[in-house]
């Protein structure tokens, strides 16, 4: 960080001429003028030559160095980068055809060799070979691994081909990192004449110990869910497809990744750079045709899609620059699930570490595309260092509604509790945390760093999957223990500073629940509460639960036990229906009433917050 700094010196004055006069101090103000430069990490890779290894081979012959990829590398990473090669062909990275060349006219293959005739020379094979340059001695050398140094089979699953532990230039006339790949063939003798290809694709990550996101294959009759990245916590089992079945919901995550938001499913791996690829909710409807996923190898695999933190959901200038409207902001979703991922964006919470992924959904407000998963104990209740109150001028606010998490206060700390209840039934829910609470009025904490609150190994919605989020009684949402009649209550709230709960179906400002589902094609609703003639219908669910809208049936809680989890989702508004009642989202299947589902306001719901700015 560079601080130039402007000072004013003290200045004598004096005249000598026989009398000494008096020294005078002329001072002036200090200025100090900061300069910040931030040099993010910058990793780039690039070739020349691509696609240009062609030759003809005659039966019985072998050839090396068929053309030549020059692969050049920059990268300011102090912890260096590694490149991954895996073979395939035409679009497909798994299945019979895998790293073998095909012919355009003839079934016979060229299968991945040593490309030799040793050991069997009516079999054609081809094989692939890095090298480095040597003269003159290259700045910043990268080393070749596995053998690669040598024609090597290629491999079918990502394997590390070249790997440098340290930094390169990157700037103005850089030389970077550079290493050559090539191929070789050896050609059988009972060789079919045709054109064969085949492809190998090579992925930079950073730093050198990073992997990146590799193709699974999925279990014939299972949708398997795949966690997609490093350091990915949790594990999902298989939802069961049968041959008859042409559609299903699929499952909530059961994963979690310090520094990134959950944004859904995708059925490419590299989502990020597959055109093709889809993107899906978490319990979004998906459809097919009967007996799609029932085949030898057939099963659907779905990749988590992660997004990397930009930031603090706290930092104001950060959170009014991505869901603005200017060159950096995110783009508005669009409502026919055909959304990418330039709508969606990911935040960190200051007051716990965790992140969520956000998005500018239909309405043009940004949202969070996650459920709320803050927890506290009683240390920091009793400080108010970890709640927010919406609308203050603190960065966390006060607030004492969280409970001690897997405290001795618990009768099962593997259902801890993040808060409880211990108001009358009709009456006022207060919020406290002594151990003298009913354990029949504990809220169960799902969502949190200790494994043990996780479902193992979810393979239905009805199971405690990690992305439901906490449960939060209604006087928990709003931040305030006070017995609210009607009307909107949203000047706090648990939400991080600068976001807020959406307001009911009844509300004129934008920010609600009502206003989202105009704006996904769905009616308002009409004026009574919980009424059979004014929900909107299965096609508005759908939207709801499809990507990046990502609502989730986490069911409800109340007393001992959760109730309709997996098959309905409720969320709390700030706004009051009368004293012992509150406004919120409540949707299945079939039904979504946006802001005018009423429910007691003991029981514990879900929490998502959109942008207060």
């Amino acid at each position: 960080m560079l601080k130039p700094y402007l000072t004013a010196s003290l200045v004598s004055s004096t005249i000598i001429s026989g009398i000494v006069l008096s020294s005078y101090l002329v001072s002036a103000d200090d200025i100090i003028d900061q300069i910040n430069i931030n040099v993010p990490i910058s990793c780039s890779m690039s070739g020349v030559g691509v696609n240009s290894h062609n030759s003809n081979v005659y039966n019985g012959i072998y050839t090396s160095d068929i053309g030549t990829t020059t692969i050049d590398v920059f990268c300011n990473d102090g912890e260096g980068f590694s490149i991954y090669a895996i073979g395939f062909t035409g679009d497909q990275y798994s299945g019979d055809d895998h790293t073998k060349l095909i012919g355009a006219s003839t079934n016979e293959k060229i299968v991945t060799g040593t490309a030799t005739a040793t050991g069997n020379p009516d079999v054609s094979n081809w094989a692939m070979k890095l090298s480095t340059t040597t003269s003159p001695t290259p700045a910043y050398p990268i080393t070749i691994v596995n053998s690669f140094n040598n024609y090597h089979i290629v491999p079918d699953t990502y394997t590390k081909v070249a790997t440098r532990t340290s930094a390169t230039d990157i700037g103005q006339n850089a030389t970077g990192s550079e290493l050559t790949t090539t191929y070789a063939a050896y050609i059988s003798k009972t060789q079919s004449a045709d054109t064969y290809t085949g492809k190998v694709k090579y992925t930079l990550v950073h730093p050198a110990n990073e992997t990146p996101l590799q193709p699974q294959v999925a279990t014939s009759g299972c949708i398997n869910y795949f966690p997609n990245g490093s350091g990915v916590v949790g594990t999902m089992g298989c939802q069961s497809v049968s041959a008859s079945n042409t559609s299903k919901t699929l499952l909530a995550s059961n994963f979690s990744r310090t520094g990134y938001g959950f944004a859904g499913w995708s059925d490419a791996f590299d989502y990020a750079t597959n055109a093709n690829a889809h993107l899906y909710g978490p319990q979004e409807d998906i459809t097919f045709t009967a007996g799609q996923y029932t085949g030898t190898n057939n099963g659907l695999a779905l990749y988590a899609v992660w997004v990397e933190s930009a930031g603090s959901l706290q930092d104001s200038s950060k959170v009014a620059t991505i869901c603005g409207t200017g060159a950096n902001a995110l783009t508005t979703a669009p409502t026919d699930g055909t959304a990418n991922l330039s709508s969606v964006s990911a935040l960190t919470d200051q007051r716990d570490n965790q992140t969520y992924a956000i998005a500018k959904l239909a309405d043009g407000n940004c949202w969070m595309i996650e459920n709320l998963r803050l927890e506290s104990t009683n240390s920091d209740n009793s400080t108010g260092a970890l709640a927010q109150g919406y609308g203050t001028t603190s960065i966390y606010g006060n607030f004492g509604g969280l409970a001690d998490a897997e405290s001795s206060n618990f009768v099962d700390s593997a259902t801890a509790n993040s808060l409880y209840y211990s108001g009358t039934q009709s009456g006022t829910a207060s919020i406290n945390i002594n151990a003298s609470n009913h354990p029949g009025y504990r809220m169960p904490r799902y969502n949190n760093s200790n494994t043990s609150s996780r479902a193992s190994n979810p393979t239905s919605n009805s199971a405690a999957i990690y992305s439901y989020g906490n449960y939060y009684t209604w006087s928990a949402a709003i931040a305030n223990t006070a017995n609210y009649t009607s009307g909107d209550h949203d000047s706090t709230s648990i939400c991080p500073s600068g976001w807020k709960l959406p307001l009911s179906y009844s509300s004129t400002e934008g920010k609600s629940y009502s206003a989202l589902s105009t704006s996904l094609g769905g009616p308002e609703n009409g004026n009574t509460a919980n009424s059979s003639s004014t929900p909107t219908g299965t096609v508005t669910s759908k939207i709801f639960r499809s990507f990046p809208n990502n609502f989730l049936y986490p069911g409800q809680f109340t007393y001992s036990s959760t109730y309709n989890r997996g098959v309905y989702g409720y969320y709390w508004t700030s706004s009051a229906y009368t004293d012992d009642r509150s406004y919120g989202l409540g949707l299945n299947s079939s039904t979504v009433y946006p802001g005018n589902y009423v429910s007691h306001k003991y029981e514990g719901q879900s929490i998502r917050c959109v942008v207060g700015l």
